[in-house]
C-alpha cells in the first residue's frame, strides 16, 4: 500500500525521503507545476525587508539575488521550510512565522513594534501568481508601504502519473497527502479526467490546513484529516492518525 503525494516538485523529494524513513511506500503525483515569472524590479524604493509565503518565490529570483542586493536584507518566511531555502540562498536574517500568511503578517507587525523592521521603509513581498489572501493589502492598512512582485506561478498538471491511476484502481494507495488549496482542487480535476475520482476521494485525504480540507469535503470525500498545525510534521501525525483508524 502507497501513500500518495501531491506537492510540486522539487519539495515533493524530501517528503518522499521523509515518509520513507517512517516505513511508507511513496508515489508521487505532483498536482501543480512550477513557473518561475521574469522579475524586473522598477520600483525605486530602497527596501527595508522581503516577505516571502513559499520557497518558490526564492528560488525563482534566485539568480537576480545577490546581483539586486536583497539576499543583504532581512527576510520574513512564512514557515521553517521557506526559511530553510533562504537561508540555502545565502539569506543570514531570517524570521520565520507559524507557517500561514496570517502569523507571517502579524510576525512583520511585532517586528515593527521591537523596532526590527521601520514602517517608514518599503517592504518587498516575493509572491506567487496566485495569491490566497492579500497580504500586502492588510499590511497596508496597518500603515506599512509593501511592493508586491510575482516571481512565480503554479500551473496545474492535468495528467496523473500512469502507476497512480493504476494504484487507484487495484486498491493500493491508502491515503493521500494534499499541501494547498490550488494543488487539492488540480489533483481533484485530474482524477476526475483519468476517470479515478471515486476510487480516490473514498481513502483517507491528509491536509495541511482547514481551508486545504473544505476543498477535498466540497468534492464529497468522507474522511479528510487535518494537521493541528500547518507544517509536514504535523501533516505527517494526521496521516499516522488515519492509517491508524483504517487498520482499527
Amino acid at each position: 500500500m502507497s501513500i500518495l503525494v501531491t506537492r510540486p516538485h522539487p519539495d515533493n523529494a524530501a517528503t518522499a525521503e521523509n515518509l520513507r524513513a517512517r516505513g511508507h511506500v511513496v508515489l508521487l503525483a505532483p498536482a501543480l507545476k512550477f513557473e518561475p515569472v521574469a522579475f524586473h524590479d522598477e520600483s525605486e524604493a530602497g527596501y527595508g525587508a522581503i516577505i516571502v509565503t513559499s520557497a518558490n518565490a526564492i528560488r525563482a529570483v534566485a539568480p537576480q539575488l545577490r546581483d539586486l542586493g536583497l539576499v543583504e536584507l532581512p527576510l520574513f518566511a512564512v514557515g521553517e521550510h521557506t526559511a530553510s531555502v533562504a537561508r540555502e540562498f545565502g539569506f543570514t536574517e531570517v524570521i520565520t512565522a507559524g507557517g500561514d500568511a496570517a502569523s507571517l503578517r502579524d510576525k512583520v507587525m511585532q517586528s515593527a513594534r521591537d523596532k526590527r523592521v521601520s514602517k517608514k521603509r518599503t517592504l518587498l513581498y516575493l509572491a506567487g501568481a496566485d495569491l490566497s489572501r492579500d497580504l500586502g493589502g492588510e499590511l497596508g492598512a496597518e500603515g506599512f508601504s509593501v511592493v508586491t512582485q510575482t516571481t512565480y506561478r503554479m500551473v496545474p498538471v492535468k495528467i496523473l502519473p500512469r502507476e497512480v491511476c493504476e494504484g487507484f484502481a487495484a486498491h493500493g494507495i491508502e491515503a493521500v497527502l494534499h499541501y494547498s488549496r490550488r494543488s487539492a482542487r488540480a489533483f481533484l480535476e485530474a482524477a476526475r479526467d483519468e476517470g479515478v475520482e471515486i476510487s480516490a476521494l473514498a481513502i483517507p485525504q491528509c491536509c495541511l490546513s482547514e481551508t486545504v480540507a473544505g476543498v477535498l469535503r466540497d468534492a464529497g470525500a468522507s474522511r479528510v484529516l487535518v494537521a493541528a498545525t500547518p507544517d509536514e510534521n504535523a501533516l505527517f501525525d494526521a496521516l499516522e492518525r488515519a492509517l491508524r483508524t483504517r487498520l482499527a
